[in-house]
């Protein structure tokens, strides 16, 4: 398991710094792959709610990850409209086409976003989609997952899994009305060190699932951009329902169906002893031996005194 070093960006300061930093980290030439994996946390995260804390994971490559959690709650408009060096904001960036930007299911995030603070999320990832697009059929591909069956289905094994949903259950258990908790402990400050532990939970493996998916096939990257431009687009709208009860199903048409079912199809390995197979082999006198399979059809007489004379 990679290192991960924790910061809490509360200071126009320090947001004009990050945002110098992205801005170098993103001059050409463009890295290979995404710098930059989001997750948002607020009250009834929506148009409808607010928004407490973005958390950015920062992975360059090198075995040290960075995970910077922005205190929107506390800076507010600031987080997003504070200028760098360079006269850039944190608001350019997200709506920066060229600087991909990776979150797990997006939707919300992007209605929070464009709701509250007016950014208008461009180049956007959605690993949630990735996934989907990588089962093999039709039917598998029928409901979305979430962040915990992702990962569990091939990115954390044994106590790395354990304690991954661990600390995810602590900070849920903050926030969670079964357990007492309210979504107003994303406003509690300083930042209790339970939800902080939660909001890295949430983006630390997102290069993995990344990588992950990316690895298994380049064809059907056009196909994911554009669900997911539609995704960003869709939640920008004044009809945009956040908790729609059709949330859960995957948004692929019954032709993109069709070429997913085409592009990831694996043939069955082939059953070299199946009854139905037409093998030259008689029950009565045994294997029909219809070529040179004795070692005088296959050792000329010279070679056959020489390795078999007594």
């Amino acid at each position: 398991m990679r290192d991960i070093k924790t910061e809490i960006i509360n200071t126009a300061k320090q947001i004009g710094d990050l945002v110098d930093w992205l801005i170098l980290r993103h001059a050409r030439p463009e890295p290979y792959k995404p710098t930059m994996y989001i997750d948002l946390e607020g009250v009834n995260l929506s148009r409808k709610g607010s928004l407490s804390i973005l958390t950015l994971l920062i992975d360059t490559g090198i075995p040290t990850m960075r995970v910077y959690l922005i205190d929107v709650y506390s800076l507010g408009s600031q987080a997003f409209n504070t200028t760098g060096v360079k006269r850039k904001t944190l608001n350019d960036i997200l709506q920066d086409e060229n600087i991909p930007k990776v979150f797990f299911d997006v939707r919300n995030d992007s209605d929070a976003l464009f709701a509250h603070f007016g950014v208008a999320l461009r180049g956007v990832e959605d690993v949630q989609l990735m996934e989907s697009a990588t089962r093999a059929t039709t039917s598998s591909r029928k409901y979305l997952n979430g962040l915990a069956k992702c990962i569990e289905q091939g990115v954390l094994y044994g106590s790395d899994l354990t304690t991954w949903k661990l600390a995810k259950e602590k900070g849920g258990r903050l926030f969670k009305s079964e357990y007492g908790g309210s979504y107003k402990v994303f406003e509690q400050r300083p930042i209790p060190n339970e939800i902080i532990s939660y909001c890295v939970g949430d983006v630390q493996y997102l290069p993995m699932l990344w990588s992950r998916f990316r690895s298994n096939t380049d064809r059907w990257r056009d196909l994911v951009n554009k669900e997911t431009k539609k995704r960003v687009e869709a939640s920008q709208k004044p009809e945009y329902q956040p908790h729609g009860p059709d949330r859960a199903l995957a948004p692929w048409s019954e032709d993109q169906n069709r070429i997913l079912d085409k592009w990831n199809y694996v043939p069955p390995p082939r059953d070299y002893f199946d009854e139905d197979d037409n093998w030259d082999f008689d029950k009565d006198n045994g294997w029909d031996d219809d070529g040179p399979t004795s070692c005088r059809d296959i050792i000329n007489s010279c070679d056959y005194d020489y390795y078999y004379s007594d």
